[in-house]
């Protein structure tokens, strides 16, 4: 069994212990990261810690697996941890079809960084620390202009 089913396994363990009162969503990120083994722990600690510093009302929850960054209740951005030797975060607009009002892509990403799948949904991809350290004003404006035009 991997680590993020284990932790999945944990964090439903850990909510009927709590009488089936639902985990915050600040909460299972802890546990997530808390037992999580991996490579990039610090690395994916440092992103977690840019994301949440772009805006005081960013919340973070377990979605797919992995944590994810909300904006207004919705989710907006997403740890995709199935790479091999990088790190992704998933720019997304949320589970339900959102219909926007541009012809091309909803964020005009004057970094360059964004691997577009889709007009509504793109990917950003880190290799290492020096990586991180290298996108971190980028990363902040991406989250910042991604949660304005997602909403």
């Amino acid at each position: 069994m991997n680590a993020v089913n284990n932790i999945s396994i944990h964090l439903h363990q850990q909510q009927k212990r709590n009488g089936n009162k639902k985990t915050s969503g600040a909460e299972q990120v802890k546990v997530f990261f808390d037992e999580l083994d991996s490579p990039f722990k610090k690395e994916l600690e440092t992103i977690r810690k840019i994301i949440l510093s772009v805006d005081k009302g960013i919340t973070e929850q377990i979605k797919w697996k992995a944590p994810s960054f909300c904006f207004n209740g919705d989710d907006r951005i997403t740890f995709n941890l199935s790479g091999k030797g990088v790190m992704r975060l998933i720019f997304h607009c949320g589970a339900k079809v959102k219909h926007h009002q541009t012809k091309g892509n909803i964020l005009d990403d004057k970094t360059g960084l964004l691997e577009w799948t889709a007009k509504d949904r793109a990917v950003l991809t880190f290799t290492d620390k020096n990586d991180i350290k290298a996108k971190e004003k980028d990363l902040v404006w991406l989250v910042k202009n991604w949660i304005e035009v997602a909403g």
